[in-house]
């Protein structure tokens, strides 16, 4: 009896020990769930990862299809499941999440470990998280580290598990996660590392890659390669544990070094031109769109002719400095506290050095007869010979050790297994310049260089510097006789000493030369630049008339109502007095200048693609026969070395005064280019003589060459009003076959019947 009383009181109790334990885990389940239930309710849906797009990087390419440069916060570049190699699937999981293939979005055997793990701690520092769980944090969490997150993470996890395949998981976990240095996404970060893309990576570098996002700053192979090192080796232990690999094939993987290569962003060879890419994507899609869009962007840049604007503007400005300021010392030095950093290098360096470049080196030794320079991988040496024009004798006094110093590339070539280069030294321009190239025919900009460094100044001389234009102002005061007063490239203009009140006082202008030629015809007048038949003739049509002439061809800086308009007072940005140029080359028509072509979505949509806009300027006669007196500037005047190029070139040379602005706009049928040189501070002078054709013209040439080098040359066409008359010196009909009798071009009806005294401003 006793016994069995003893045995109904075990039961007893067992029982209810066992409906205690059912009630407090259906208590315990139902917390559970109506936790979860509340935070659900508050959490985003999943679904919208079907059309989740990661922020990638908006790429912007020259017309022949070469990069230029890219916007990016996130710098990512997304691959599919299949473009990730299997090694570099294995490794992440193996490190990560090795059960990851198997679970349903959280690993119920690493939750308990986890959170004894940290109860002993007494601090939140041990992860439970799956790869799906980390997803779910990386597109839809913050990365603090809360009992309230980790329960979200896991019912995102189960949703996504739910709704996703495993591949299709995987894949947005790899384009996602960072990996340290701007880098999202494994192919940004191969690219970075290894120079190579993703599916080029070995088992070694698949692992480096692997092991990264658990701390990519303090596993930085680039800053910490020996914590790098021994992250990568465990990742390959890691992958031997779960029979991805053999132990042997993970021995010889980890003796392995790191081999990086990194990937260096050569600096963009159109700074300034892309820099007002930048500026008219963000006006009119806006920043966010632009950094994180993935936009393409297709531009107007020519690449070759970028390059050879660059090499003609910097050697200019290189060799202009030189004649304004003479020798000046370095300034600009490598060395800290008296010693070498490191690691020398920089940023120019990352571009490929040919003959012909100036580039920045670093001086290594220098003494009283020899200094030894760094470019790049390259080696000079420089003795007294190579820096005799600075006129100091001590090669240390211009070459101090540490000091940053531009170099002109003479030869490149390699002696005893090392890299040599001969090089002369040149010294920082404070001169400045800019060039733009365009298509007369569709306002295409083909080139453009806005200073001398763009990193020294953001500042884009060619399209936001407005400088008095001088001389190169003639032209457009013609074309305003031509068409409204009825000039002729025969018209007399009376090159006279003359004077005009002004407040008080007398304005007394004069020519370059300080001499008066008397009775000259128009195109006498303009080949040599003469200002006396230049302000009669815009005293003749009209100050108004010259501004709104002025207006029709593009002009939109301050032009002064008054006579010195007409020997270049008023003040123009260098795009528009080349645009202006371009629409004598183009039949009268001013085309609106534009630097994107077209522009497509990440899917390869075009969003944006431009077409030619033409706007009327002057007539296409008029157009002719200013093209006509141009093409005389360089055959016979103040443009004559420009001859030499054998090509139909028209253009104006221009000179302010005291020297402080040289101008060059030069153009053939099919391109049209200027040239500005100048102190940004217009106080400063160039140096008496220093006209347009000394300073400007001389980089306009080299470029000119070198960009039309492949070129065919084309005839400007003739409209169909034009007529060829003989004309002798003075511009009045003539016999021909006679001595300095040449054919003259008129608008029909205007040309001369016989000689005529008539002259503007005097007998």
């Amino acid at each position: 009896m006793a016994t069995a009383s003893l045995a109904e009181i075990r039961f007893g109790s067992l029982r209810r020990a066992g409906v205690i334990l059912v009630f407090s885990a259906a208590i315990l389940l139902g917390s559970l769930a109506g936790i979860f239930l509340a935070y659900e309710s508050d959490l985003p849906q999943v679904s919208s990862l079907e059309d989740f797009q990661p922020n990638i990087i908006t790429e912007v390419y020259t017309a022949d299809a070469k990069l230029l440069g890219d916007f990016a916060i996130e710098r990512r570049v997304v691959v599919s499941f299949k473009d990730i190699p299997p090694h570099l699937r294995n490794a992440v999981v193996a490190v990560e999440d090795a059960d990851f293939w198997r679970h349903i979005g959280i690993n119920p055997w690493r939750v308990p470990g986890a959170a004894l793990a940290n109860l002993r701690s007494g601090r939140r520092g041990q992860g439970s998280s799956t790869l799906t769980m980390q997803l779910s944090r990386l597109l839809f969490l913050t990365p603090e580290k809360t009992y309230e997150r980790k329960i979200k993470e896991v019912i995102l996890a189960f949703q996504i598990e739910k709704s996703f395949t495993k591949e299709e998981i995987f894949a947005l976990y790899c384009n996602q996660v960072y990996f340290g240095h701007g880098n999202y996404g494994v192919e940004a970060a191969s690219e970075f590392l290894f120079s190579k893309p993703v599916g080029e990576l070995s088992l070694a570098e698949a692992a480096l890659v692997a092991g990264l996002p658990q701390n990519p700053s303090r596993l930085s192979p680039v800053e910490h390669p020996d914590r790098a090192l021994g992250r990568r080796n465990h990742v390959l232990e890691r992958m031997a544990e779960e029979k991805y690999i053999s132990t042997e094939e993970a021995d010889k993987a980890k003796a392995e070094p790191l081999r990086l290569k990194l990937r260096r962003e050569r600096p963009s060879i159109a700074p300034y031109f892309l820099e007002e890419v930048r500026k008219y994507l963000e006006r009119e899609y806006g920043s966010q769109r632009i950094y994180q869009g993935g936009l393409r962007v297709y531009t107007t840049l020519d690449s070759s002719m970028q390059l050879a604007a660059n090499q003609a503007v910097r050697k200019g400005l290189l060799r202009l400095d030189r004649r304004a300021r003479g020798f000046t010392a370095p300034t600009a030095s490598i060395l800290k506290d008296g010693a070498f950093p490191p690691s020398v290098r920089l940023e120019e360096w990352d571009a490929p050095i040919a003959v012909g470049d100036v580039v920045r080196g670093v001086v290594e030794s220098s003494d009283r007869s020899v200094a030894v320079v760094r470019i790049g991988e390259y080696k000079a040496v420089l003795g007294p010979a190579d820096v005799v024009w600075t006129g100091r004798r001590s090669v240390s006094e211009v070459l101090p050790r540490g000091a940053i110093v531009p170099f002109l590339v003479q030869s490149l070539g390699e002696e005893g297994g090392e890299k040599r280069a001969r090089v002369l030294v040149e010294q920082e321009p404070r001169v400045e310049g800019s060039l733009l190239a365009l298509e007369p025919k569709t306002g295409a900009v083909r080139a453009m260089v806005g200073g001398f460094d763009f990193e020294r100044s953001k500042f884009n001389r060619a399209t936001q510097a407005y400088r008095q234009v001088g001389s190169a102002f003639k032209p457009i005061i013609y074309a305003a006789a031509i068409e409204r007063a009825g000039y002729t490239p025969a018209t007399i203009i009376v090159d006279a000493p003359i004077s005009f009140p002004d407040n008080n006082t007398v304005w007394t202008p004069h020519n370059y030369d300080f001499t008066f030629w008397g009775p000259i015809p128009l195109r006498r007048a303009i080949e040599q630049s003469r200002n006396i038949p230049a302000i009669k003739t815009l005293q003749a049509v009209g100050i108004e008339t010259g501004i709104e002439y002025a207006h029709k061809l593009g002009l939109t800086g301050e032009l002064p109502p008054y006579l010195p308009l007409a020997i270049g007072a008023g003040e123009a940005t260098l795009q528009e007095m080349t645009a202006a140029f371009s629409a004598f080359a183009n039949e009268g028509l001013r085309m609106k200048q534009y630097y994107i072509a077209r522009i497509t979505d990440r899917e390869g949509n075009v969003i944006e693609e431009s077409r030619p806009v033409a706007k009327d300027a002057i007539r296409a006669d008029t157009a002719y026969i200013m093209t006509s007196l141009l093409k005389g500037v360089v055959e016979r005047g103040t443009a004559a070395r420009a001859r030499a190029l054998r090509r139909p070139i028209a253009g104006k040379t221009g000179t302010t005064n005291d020297y402080t602005d040289g101008w060059f706009i030069g153009y053939e049928p099919s391109l049209a280019g200027g040239v500005w040189v100048g102190f940004d501070e217009k106080r400063e002078t160039l140096g008496r003589g220093a006209d347009g054709a000394h300073t400007a013209l001389p980089i306009w040439m080299e470029f000119w060459a070198a960009a039309t080098k492949d070129r065919p040359v084309d005839d400007y066409p003739v409209p169909a009003n034009i007529v060829f008359v003989p004309v002798d010196a003075d511009g009045q009909p003539a016999t021909p076959g006679e001595a300095g009798v040449r054919m003259e071009v008129f608008v029909a009806g205007t040309e001369p019947k016989a000689r005529s005294a008539a002259a503007v401003g005097g007998p």
